[in-house]
């Protein structure tokens, strides 16, 4: 009988308490799939540390880390950490989920059949997700092309993978040149909550964030955003995160319909017109789909 594949989950976390993060949800959502946990913990002035060690589930293992402040290469210190996870991770596969997704209960046994599934086929490097990204409250989703609906989050830990920014992997199998992974759908969804959390603590992340994209923050304004853009979620939210969603989420909010579109919002119009005549996806990849 083949063994049963071997799946780690990893990701990476700072100041996840100050800066307004469900990242103690989104890993007890991932945790009944996995083997081992990995999390590179960048040294903070919170009590984020503390918190994933009150988690208190074996399979959880920390690597602290120090982020370098001085790298504002188009967000490289991010992928610095999330590869420091994935290289400590043991597993056939590794699941890399950030501080603000989380998966539903309710779909976890679908991802455990799509990894039997093709795990004997090499063919299949990655899985694909369906993104849901929840914006300004957890009943509207962004749904532009401005917004990626599809990436692998769960790849092959046999093979020779990097990411050069914190969002995709490139697969280093041609010498110097990379390419896209090859992958199979999930059947399942990624509940992104990063667009909900309480104004205050997004304007503190857009903060930190731009020194590492060697730009300055914007202003926070959820209702800068074109309506055209948004539609609204009547499913069902992880159970795990109902709690930081009644606390730290904002729960009030509507576009502004007298928003006037920018020229980038208005080429994102067109996008989804086409997408509507022709059944298209113009939203950006980063796979390719070969199952």
């Amino acid at each position: 009988m083949t063994p049963r594949a071997s799946i780690s989950g990893f990701t990476f976390i700072r100041n996840g308490v100050e800066l307004g993060f469900p990242f103690e949800a989104s890993i007890r959502s991932l945790l009944p799939l996995v083997d081992e946990f990995v999390i590179a913990v960048g040294a903070g002035q919170d009590d984020t540390r503390e918190r994933l060690l009150a988690i208190g589930d074996p399979r959880i293992r920390l690597i602290d880390t120090v982020w370098n402040e001085r790298m504002a290469e188009r967000g490289f210190v991010y992928a610095q950490q999330k590869m420091i996870a994935q290289y400590a991770c043991t597993g056939d596969w590794a699941f890399y989920l950030e501080g603000d997704e989380l998966l539903h209960e309710d779909e976890l046994p679908r991802i455990r059949a799509s990894v039997d599934r093709h795990h004997a086929n090499p063919q299949v490097e990655a899985l694909v997700f369906d993104y849901l990204h929840f914006y300004g409250a957890p009943n509207w989703l962004a749904v532009s092309p401005a917004w990626y609906r599809r990436e692998c989050r769960l790849i092959r830990n046999t093979i020779r993978s990097y990411a050069p920014d914190g969002q995709f992997w490139v697969v280093m199998d041609r010498h110097k040149r990379g390419r896209e992974p090859q992958a199979a759908l999930a059947d399942a969804h990624i509940y992104h909550y990063g667009h909900v959390r309480r104004q205050d603590y997004m304007q503190q992340k857009m903060n930190q964030v731009s020194r590492y994209w060697a730009g300055s923050a914007p202003q926070v304004d959820y209702r800068r955003i074109d309506p055209q853009s948004l539609r609204r979620f009547d499913g069902t939210h992880p159970a795990l995160v109902k709690h930081w969603l009644a606390t730290e989420a904002e729960t009030h909010f509507e576009p502004d319909p007298q928003h006037q579109p920018t020229r980038r919002e208005r080429k994102h119009r067109v996008s989804m017109a086409l997408e509507r005549l022709f059944g298209w996806d113009l939203s950006h990849k980063h796979y390719k789909l070969v199952a």
